[in-house]
């Protein structure tokens, strides 16, 4: 059965995210172009505890990683992160589900200490065997957010009035889980 065959299915039982298949972005407008970073530590698990599919993840804020040293230390200060403050970024669904074949999560992030509801949209594949013999499951999410509801609100003008960064931060998650 090939990757495409796969019946996608939202699987029982716990799950947690391979480090190595899986990542963490975040995309948001700067001046005409998009600024991209991720974070480089991560744990998601997927599990069924409760009797309902739960998707969890925590990333601590020092992971951050952007192709300039100045900038990760600005983004680590309290005009962006307050890793400090706030050392972790959290998510804890409240629904996992699929509608005509997307998977759909809601739940609640909390970045800085403040928690909104989000609602992430994108695909579930598997669970299917990998090369080591484990089941594993590929999810893919995204959802974008308005940075200033996290007290994210650090910007600055251009010469033409306009600020260099966007208010919609794009977030992806790609992830690979090798039940437990």
């Amino acid at each position: 059965m090939t990757t495409a065959q796969a019946e996608s299915t939202i699987p029982t039982g716990t799950w947690q995210s391979d480090p190595v298949h899986s990542s963490v972005g975040f995309a948001v407008r700067h001046a005409v172009g998009t600024f991209r970073g991720s974070f480089g530590e991560f744990e998601a698990t997927l599990s069924d505890e409760s009797g309902q599919p739960k998707l969890a993840g925590h990333v601590p804020v020092e992971s951050v990683q952007v192709k300039e040293e100045n900038l990760e230390a600005h983004l680590l200060s309290p005009e962006f992160f307050d890793r400090d403050q706030a050392p972790e970024i959290t998510f804890e669904s409240d629904k996992v589900s699929l509608d005509d074949g997307h998977l759909l999560v809601e739940g609640e992030l909390t970045v800085k200490g403040i928690s909104r509801t989000v609602v992430a949209r994108g695909e579930i594949n598997g669970p299917m065997p990998g090369p080591d013999g484990k089941n594993r499951v590929g999810i893919e999410l995204e959802t974008v957010v308005d940075r200033h509801d996290y007290g994210l609100d650090w910007n600055m003008e251009l010469p033409d009035g306009t600020k260099i960064l966007g208010d919609e931060v794009t977030l992806s998650v790609h992830l690979e889980l090798v039940e437990e």
